[in-house]
């Protein structure tokens, strides 16, 4: 008996975005008042309809338009041939995830993109979500952390440092200035009254490192020792710095993500400091993987199905982690509710979850999904249960937020421009305390 011909790729549409970000401080520089994504769409022969979502950059919007005439005809159930199709165009790259302040390969992006729209597909066609799909849930429900930012004070999208007076709830706190303990502390306050999130993450590497545990301190004296808490200073730091502050946190962090730059750097750290190192810059991905092990450079990787090559590669990350002893847990970045969905499904999934994801969903206020948006149960979202990634594209949202694309003139994220409008001057180093 002959195999049933699966369905085939007909149409590509590839929609870039811009969303309203307010002005989030990090070690790059500072956020634009628009975040950029890219909505990819696959169209089936038979009229199916799958969706992604990836971080906007118009060159590997022109590589996904590349895209379209490699893959246009190919199943949609193999997807191993379509991997093998795009490596043989974009595998040739020799960027690396740690030399930049946010990853830039072509490949990763593009396969996540194909083949989680693929797997929405997929997920139509035999009825199952994208979690059976992985491999089957492993929980119902799938924790994320508060992502805490220093900013300005600032709404994002055409208010920039603006204010909308008429906001109330976690949509005011989400505009108010933070720039010093007692600000981080207000913020978390909100951000988990609002989400109810049971741990903490800080976006560090913006002042000096004095400034920023003293933040720590501050949260861990306002929510207790029972709430988790993680900074990141986005490997500013220089070794020494590290090890001095890593040792005095060491009674009240959860694990400390990248607080020097390499894998050398970090496992010098990790000999001296007790608390558990996290990484999503020193281990990117799997060509990595074999030094980090030989050195032991990090406890936890934080992977991202954006940056690892897709959700497949995700859960065969997992299991690498599981042999060598590494924790797993999720790496963000600024989204909307595909992503999230595509999240959500991966860590439900996941054979282990002993730590929160990240998210910076609660940074965003406009979606794409006609759902509307995630709701946050005690800073938990229930995985979708509907065939596929269970969520839908809201064409009118998406028509909205690619003019805001067209109209507010960015095509890559630059967080040093938008931080020399502020201190003119100002340029990003990659170690600077």
């Amino acid at each position: 008996m002959q195999p049933k011909a699966g369905p085939r790729i007909s149409q590509i549409h590839i929609t870039p975005i811009a969303i309203v970000d307010p002005p989030l401080l990090n070690a790059a520089g500072l956020h634009a008042p628009y975040a950029l994504r890219t909505v990819v769409e696959l169209v089936t022969d038979d009229g199916i309809s799958g969706i992604s979502e990836i971080p906007g950059n118009r060159d590997i919007d022109e590589a996904l338009a590349i895209a379209k005439d490699l893959l246009t005809g190919l199943d949609v159930f193999n997807l191993n041939e379509i991997r093998q199709v795009l490596s043989a165009r974009f595998g040739t790259e020799t960027i690396k995830r740690g030399e930049t302040p946010w990853d830039q390969r072509k490949l990763v992006h593009i396969f996540s993109a194909i083949e989680v729209a693929c797997m929405d597909i997929i997920g139509k066609v035999t009825g199952r979500p994208v979690v059976d799909l992985l491999g089957g849930k492993m929980r119902d429900r799938v924790p994320f952390s508060a992502y805490l930012f220093y900013k300005y004070e600032g709404a994002g999208g055409k208010l920039g440092f603006g204010i909308d007076p008429d906001a109330t709830g976690w949509a005011s706190a989400r505009q108010a200035a933070a720039l010093d303990p007692a600000g981080v502390v207000a913020q978390a306050k909100a951000m988990c009254a609002e989400f109810g999130f049971q741990s903490i993450k800080l976006k560090g590497g913006v002042f000096e490192p004095r400034q920023e545990v003293d933040a720590m301190f501050a949260l861990r004296e306002a929510f207790g020792p029972d709430v988790p808490l993680r900074v990141d200073p986005n490997a500013l730091w220089k070794v020494e710095t590290a090890i001095q502050y890593g040792k005095e946190m060491e009674p009240i962090l959860e694990y400390l993500e990248d607080p020097v730059r390499g894998q050398e750097n970090m496992a010098e750290v990790r000999k001296a400091v007790k608390t558990p190192l996290a990484t999503n810059m020193c281990t990117t991905s799997f060509e990595d993987i074999p030094n980090s092990i030989r050195i032991g450079s990090e406890d936890i990787i934080l992977s991202d199905h954006h940056f690892w090559g897709g959700l497949r590669s995700s859960m065969t990350l997992a299991g690498i982690c599981e042999t060598f002893g590494r924790g797993l847990s999720m790496h963000s970045n600024s989204h909307l509710g595909i992503s999230l969905a595509a999240m959500v499904h991966l860590g439900a999934a996941l054979p282990q979850l002993p730590y929160a994801l990240d998210t910076h969903y609660p940074w965003q206020s406009d979606e794409i999904i006609t759902q509307g948006r995630f709701q946050f149960e005690d800073g938990a979202v229930v995985v979708p249960s509907e065939p596929g990634l269970g969520v839908e594209l809201d064409r009118q949202a998406l028509a909205t937020l690619h003019q805001n694309y067209l109209d507010c003139g960015l095509t890559k994220r630059d967080d040093e421009v938008e931080m020399q409008k502020v201190q003119p001057g100002w340029t990003f180093q990659s170690v600077r305390w």
